[in-house]
């Protein structure tokens, strides 16, 4: 597969791994990054504040809507300092390496309030895409995610509409784009807040509602 102009080729095992350590400079000099997911492609960074605010600043997103996190292993949600309570480990063995987010209590220490939404927790997700997956794992930690679009925009199914839309970001190099070829159409992830004593839906998604209740019979929200 020929990658978008300005993009870097993310498709096979061998282009994953080529890419990783320069993609690993680029979030460590706190800059943003574009790839593909399970679902749509996103938007990301670092989690420290100087990468999430390079991320608010090219997304121009207003802080109080915070972006989620995606990691690769259990041992990142231990170092993030966040607590799987009963529900959210049940959901997580389940339903983890998906399209499903959890909303949990803790990481006060080590993630950066803007990160926090209204209900005190942090929306963390075990992507199950692995080119990802490979590039987290190098990394060695979690990275932000937001779908790679404008407010009121379709999230970007490609890697040329994401060159297009922010080519001066490409060109100056503030943003890096992994290109992993035209994503099939899909619903996002479900989010569900663990934060409170019964689990709640508060983003429907790919996978209902019904499908989660068998597994965490106190679930409310999207009946």
């Amino acid at each position: 597969m020929t990658a978008a102009i300005g993009a870097v080729p993310f498709w096979s095992p061998v282009e994953v791994e080529a890419a990783i350590p320069a993609t690993i400079a680029h979030l460590e000099a706190h800059r943003v990054i574009a790839y593909p997911t399970e679902t749509v492609y996103g938007l990301g960074s670092a989690i420290d504040t100087a990468s999430v605010d390079a991320l608010l600043a090219l997304k121009r997103r207003p802080r109080g809507k915070p972006f989620l996190v995606l990691v690769a292993s259990s041992a990142m949600i231990e170092r993030l300092g966040l607590s799987l309570t009963r529900a959210a480990s049940v959901l997580a063995a389940r339903f983890w390496p998906g399209p499903l987010t959890l909303v949990l209590p803790g990481g006060e220490r080590r993630v950066p309030d803007a990160l926090r939404g209204p209900e005190g927790g942090i929306a963390v997700r075990w992507t199950p895409h692995a080119g990802m997956q490979r590039l987290i794992a190098a990394y060695g930690d979690a990275i932000t995610s937001t779908s790679a679009n404008q407010p009121g925009d379709p999230p970007a199914a490609n890697a040329s509409q994401i060159v297009e839309h922010w080519a001066g970001a490409v060109a100056d190099g503030r943003l890096r784009v992994l290109d992993a070829g035209t994503l099939a159409p899909s619903a996002p992830s479900t989010v569900v807040d663990c934060t409170a004593r019964a689990p709640r839906v508060v983003r429907p998604g790919a996978i209902p509602s019904s499908t989660l209740r068998v597994a965490v019979p106190d679930l409310v929200g999207d009946r």
